[in-house]
């Protein structure tokens, strides 16, 4: 499958996309305290995302996906980083995968099209689980917090 090997790909070269998309957030005004986070956790960050995106994809590992990411979302919240950082954190290190993937002129077949196509489709389903489950965390967070201090 073509796909897999766009997704050896970005694992290959996750520090570069991952240094990209934290140049983008340190520039960006807009992530005031996601923007503050150390560049060591920040690639760790996307480390965790990237260089696991065979295992998380072509696996379909959905419940290890659920339970670290639900983690992300209370650590976030503890660092109190608004969520809506921490998602648009999450949106722009897929755009700059994708743009990475684009970028690397593989497309010129109807069969490349199709396999970026598909790696697109399957980034985004992938992107939109991770978003849930550290929205989920983060807010489970809030309420148990919310409710030790009524």
């Amino acid at each position: 499958m073509l796909a897999s090997k766009l997704v050896s790909l970005i694992e290959d070269h996750w520090e570069g996309i991952a240094s990209t998309t934290i140049r983008k957030l340190r520039q960006d005004r807009a992530f005031e305290h996601i923007g503050g986070l150390p560049d060591s956790e920040l690639l760790e960050w996307g480390e965790g995302i990237l260089r696991n995106l065979s295992r998380w994809i072509l696996e379909g590992r959905e419940a290890e996906v659920a339970e670290r990411y639900e983690h992300m979302g209370k650590l976030r919240f503890h660092e109190e980083v608004p969520l809506h950082e921490a998602v648009r954190g999450l949106q722009i290190l897929k755009d700059i995968m994708v743009e990475f993937v684009r970028n690397q002129g593989i497309g010129h077949t109807t069969i490349e099209i199709y396999a970026e196509e598909e790696l697109e489709h399957s980034v985004g389903k992938f992107f939109d689980c991770l978003v849930y489950h550290m929205v989920h965390g983060y807010e489970a967070e809030l309420r148990k917090v919310a409710h030790m201090m009524a």
